[in-house]
């Protein structure tokens, strides 16, 4: 009688047709029925959002082309190696390297699987290029992950561990096969299965392979990384990475001369009559002359505020959790229609501080062309005089800030190092009231040498996972550690300060800009959630007079505009607008950039720039705050081309390091 044979051991007599390749073949029969489980889950999870779209089978379908991909991916190396290794005098090793690398590819893909509702309820989309981006801080993101984040941590650390254990478990009986292929079968037969594996990641017979684009089938961006897998998401995220000098030429291409006339244009359409400079080296130097004259230059103070979208401001449509900004927002210059760039702070922090527009690489705070001599308006006005200090509460070198500032324009960086006795310490750094503490106490300081000066502050209480001491509000709902709560405490600290400012002599020597870096969890059901870009702005000190800017605007234009109310004059190469030259019933412009979605809103109008696909027309209502679908208008080719010039300047700009300041003669 035949000995009775486990599932495991049947498995493997049938496997062993396979030969060589037996644990690849092993990798997709765990690895397509593991990923379409794990999308079927998530799809049930947002079952409304995928409901609307009416196109669930054809998700499971993509789905399993996009698992092919994936998996042969990791297939790839091993196969590749395998007429070198898989041979009689080396067939030890290559059973223990491919046992290896089997294990390592499923835990891989079941560790991004459990990390993808955290991160989808977090930022609306698979794991990307933040979560690559965030495995360089694993101190910060560790704390907020063991704080914030405990359960789905666990949780998915013991998946992990569970399937390579269960790998392993299954591979056992492979660590004991002999070679069962001779070399010459094995050579013979290799160029064929290559052939199969390299077409299957290409999967598609076009002049292009498959890539992320191809399988955004809904006008629901979240949706479309549903069909994704999590591992292919995070692949992309690192090519993308790699090529960050011409991202922007995912939406088509212009040569330069092409899209500066098209930005001088631009300028033209919105009455910007400041001379550009005939400089073919800096095709974007512009002289400001400032409108509002002054004897004496005044200091600048921005607060950039962490994730403080229009969705925490009641008076922009939000919850009512800001009462001290709703009330500073009386004393002077009120945006009501100011966008952010994009969906990181280091997005908002090229936007506000260096007045750079936004591409589909990362910011240029982390781009090594542009750690020094790239135009900010710390150097702008150290050209005049100014001393530039940044001010955190955390750890500056986190996202490369303290690289960034210190070799373009700021001589001082204060940390969380500096703080003697903080009143509280959480993942992310010293507490808000903390930061601007140590804010009005270096103004006095700065007030005293009689030095102009240029200070940048950060908060980030309002960052996961919302931690902030107790008794200094009431809280807006409980639990204590939500987003509506964080930013209520970050309010009553800026309300705080600002009555400390005010009393203070420095006061009426200086001009604070408050603003957001970026909405929090940015996310929507259409190709661009333009109300989730929509953020608080206000200009107030000094002799400024109250005003509401109705204006649509973006956060580029600041820059520019905080000049003119210094009274700086000033040669620079941002784009943006200077807003006091501007008539009041101007319609405006933003831009906004939402994963590898380029928004240019014109009023009301709206054109979406997409990979490889032709751009989308809308009309964004901000009364129903939603960007509705809309007929191509008559200009549309137009605006097409002037959306498109404006998303491929940064990435020139940058590449050619055109974007500094001339050298002093």
């Amino acid at each position: 009688m035949p000995p009775v044979l486990s599932p495991v051991d049947r498995l493997w007599r049938r496997l062993d047709v396979c030969g060589p390749y037996a644990p690849l073949a092993l990798l997709f029969l765990v690895g397509l029925p593991l990923l379409s489980l794990s999308r079927a889950a998530l799809m049930l999870w947002q079952s409304e959002r995928v409901a609307a779209t009416g196109i669930w089978p054809e998700m499971l379908l993509q789905g399993l082309r996009v698992d092919v991909i994936q998996l042969s991916l990791l297939a790839l190396p091993l196969l590749l190696l395998a007429p070198l290794l898989a041979l009689r005098p080396l067939w030890p090793f290559w059973r223990r390297l491919a046992a290896f690398w089997t294990i390592l590819a499923v835990a891989a893909l079941v560790l991004l699987e459990a990390a993808s509702p955290a991160f989808i309820g977090e930022y609306d989309a698979r794991p990307n290029r933040l979560f690559v981006e965030y495995l360089k801080y694993p101190g910060e993101v560790f704390s907020m992950l063991w704080t914030g984040f405990r359960l789905h941590l666990v949780g998915g650390t013991l998946l992990t561990a569970l399937a390579a254990a269960g790998t392993a478990r299954l591979l056992r009986p492979w660590l004991a096969r002999p070679p069962t292929w001779s070399a010459a079968r094995l050579w013979l037969t290799w160029p064929l299965i290559l052939f199969v594996c390299l077409f299957a990641i290409r999967s598609s017979v076009d002049h292009r392979p498959a890539n992320p684009a191809l399988f955004a089938l809904t006008g629901d961006p979240m949706v479309n990384t549903l069909i994704l897998n999590s591992a292919w998401s995070v692949t992309h995220a690192v090519y993308g990475m790699s090529h960050e000098a011409r991202s922007s030429e995912i939406y088509g291409k212009l040569d330069a001369a092409e899209i500066l006339d098209e930005v001088r244009a631009a300028r033209a359409q919105l009455g910007d009559g400041r001379p550009l400079l005939d400089d073919p080296e800096m095709p974007t130097l512009t002289r400001q002359q400032a409108t509002v004259r002054r004897a004496k230059p005044l200091n600048l103070v921005i607060v950039l505020e962490e994730s403080l979208g229009a969705t925490f401001v009641e008076s922009l449509g939000g919850v009512p959790v800001t009462p001290e900004l709703e009330k500073l927002k009386r004393e002077g210059w009120w945006f009501e229609q100011l966008y952010a760039t994009g969906t990181r702070s280091i997005r908002g922090i090229e936007a506000v501080v260096a007045g750079f527009p936004p591409t589909p690489a990362q910011a240029v705070v982390k781009l090594a062309l542009a750690q020094r001599d790239f135009a900010s308006l710390a150097s702008i006005l150290g050209d005049h005089g100014y001393e530039s200090e940044f001010i955190y509460g955390g750890e500056s070198h986190f996202d490369n800030m303290r690289g960034f500032f210190m070799g373009n324009g700021f001589s001082r960086v204060t940390d969380q190092n500096d703080y003697a006795a903080p009143a509280f310490k959480g993942s992310w750094g010293v507490s808000d009231e903390d930061l601007l503490n140590k804010t009005h106490e270096r103004l006095l300081a700065k007030h005293a040498e009689g030095r102009p000066s240029f200070t940048l502050v950060f908060t980030s209480s309002n960052h996961a996972p919302f931690e902030f001491p107790d008794g200094r509000i009431e809280l807006h709902e409980e639990p204590k550690g939500t987003e509506n709560n964080a930013v209520k405490y970050t309010d009553w600290a800026l309300g705080r300060f600002m009555a400390q400012a005010k009393a203070s002599p420095y006061w009426q020597d200086t001009l604070f800009l408050v603003v957001a870096d970026h909405d929090i969890r940015v996310r929507g059901d259409s190709l661009v959630p333009i109300e989730r870009f929509h953020i608080p702005g206000l200009i107030l000190g000094a002799d400024l007079q109250p005003k509401t800017v109705k204006t649509v605007a973006s956060q580029i234009d600041l820059a520019p505009t905080l000049l003119s109310l210094l009274g700086v004059d000033a040669v620079h190469p941002m784009i943006g607008r200077d807003l006091t030259r501007e008539p009041d019933d101007l319609p405006g412009r933003a831009m906004m950039q939402y994963e590898q979605h380029y928004a240019w809103m014109e009023g009301d109008e709206v054109v979406v720039l997409r990979p490889e696909r032709a751009p989308a027309h809308g009309r964004y209502d901000a009364r129903k705050k939603h960007l509705e679908a809309a007929p191509p208008p008559a200009d549309a080719a137009a605006r097409e081309r002037r959306a498109l010039a404006h998303a491929l300047l940064p990435a020139w700009l940058y590449r050619e390091q055109r974007y500094r300041l001339p050298e002093k003669r």
